[in-house]
């Protein structure tokens, strides 16, 4: 079978003006394993297109030769909304103009949609459950409608990676090293991914809050366990959702995403949905750590940002990671602030500017310990 590729139609923002979904397609409609990937959801996270390309003529040629064992879709544009969005010749992209907000926050959660339509349903077979909770997430999603726009687009995305046991939202950050995000229930899937991909850094999740679509997907697995607590045995975590921070918004070149496409392949390879070697498995470079783990450091004022710590840096609770210097403060010259990290771990992203105003977040360090100041379903800043 050769690979498919569809265009899907999104409304109409204004007359003489439509957008549209492009989705590829690989392998047999409904073969197991089902891989699901998009890219740049965030519009101005440009990492993920390229890799997305590097991706597809890897997958021509494993569908040319006989050797897509499952299915893999690919939406190489998740968000072709968010890529017209230029502004004085600066592309923004990551929340709606139509003011929807943030484009990777609001997804549904279909567990409690479809939480009584499955109770009395389940047996103790886990194959049978998994094929019953698929058909009536798809079932729920089909009955949805939706007019606006982005509105429109998140339920198409959600539509196609739903039923995948496997689903790769490719992101990036400002400047930052590779790091992937997934939730704590799936840490040796995780622990795997970001082994092939040269992760530094692997945070684990639980209730982050905001609705993400990697929640989206993978949530409806471990909401069901949790609610019908006497079944949870047969009711398998059927979905690895993960988001991959493809490093930062510069970091695009042929290079680098043929690494990443490539360390992509061989974890399908190693799921049975690509055949072939694909070699022996890396070491991890890290061991995964709690997203309630990650310092978030914020500017207390506005001023021009210093950094003594970069990219890559083993930080310590108390050590100085930036400072924050007062352009119009006394004495004239030597007005600076330090801003000290609250955890102990790796800074792993931080923002490109050097100006910030009061309350900016403009850097991250990934501790190895929760923090207490960091609030459940609050942890995904906007």
């Amino acid at each position: 079978m050769s690979a498919t590729r569809t265009d899907i139609a999104l409304p109409a923002p204004a007359p003489g003006t439509q957008r549209s979904l492009r989705v590829h397609r690989y392998g047999i409609p409904g073969a197991r394993p089902k891989a699901y990937f998009q890219a740049a959801l965030h519009a101005d996270e440009i990492p993920g297109l390229l890799v997305a390309q590097h991706l597809l003529c890897r997958l021509e040629q494993a569908q040319t030769e006989g050797r897509v064992l499952g299915e893999v879709v690919v939406v190489p544009i998740a968000n072709p909304i968010g890529l017209n969005q230029h502004l004085n010749g600066r592309l923004l992209g990551r929340f709606d103009f139509a003011s929807t907000g943030n484009f990777n926050r609001g997804f549904p959660d279909l567990a409690s949609a479809i939480l009584a339509q499955i109770q009395g349903r389940l047996s103790t077979d886990p194959t049978t459950n998994v094929a019953l909770i698929r058909e009536a997430l798809r079932a729920v999603l089909a009955e949805q409608s939706a007019v606006r726009e982005t509105e429109a687009l998140k339920l198409m995305l959600l539509r196609l990676a739903i039923d995948a046991d496997f689903v790769f939202d490719l992101h990036c950050d400002s400047e930052a090293s590779l790091h992937l995000y997934a939730s704590h229930w799936q840490r040796d899937e995780a622990v795997a991914l970001g082994a092939e991909l040269g992760a530094t850094v692997v945070l684990l999740e639980e209730n982050p809050g905001g609705g993400p679509f990697d929640e989206a997907c993978a949530g409806p697995w471990w909401k069901l366990r949790e609610a019908l607590a006497e079944q949870q045995d047969s009711i398998p975590l059927a979905c690895f959702a993960t988001t991959v921070e493809l490093r930062g918004q510069a970091d695009v070149n042929d290079e680098l995403a043929t690494a990443d496409a490539t360390a992509l392949l061989r974890f399908l390879q190693r799921r049975g949905i690509i055949a072939g070697d694909p070699g022996p498995l890396a070491e991890p470079r890290c061991e995964p750590t709690p997203l309630d783990g990650v310092d978030v450091l914020t500017a207390p004022a506005t001023g021009l940002l210093i950094y003594r710590k970069q990219l890559g840096d083993s930080v310590a609770i108390g050590e100085v990671v930036a400072e924050l210097v007062d352009p119009l403060g006394d004495p004239p010259g030597m007005a600076r602030t330090p801003i000290c990290s609250a955890a102990s771990g790796l800074l792993f992203a931080r923002m490109t500017e050097r100006l910030v105003r009061p309350g900016q977040k403009f850097c991250k360090v990934a501790g190895r310990e929760p923090l207490s100041h960091r609030q459940a379903g609050k942890l995904l800043e906007d």
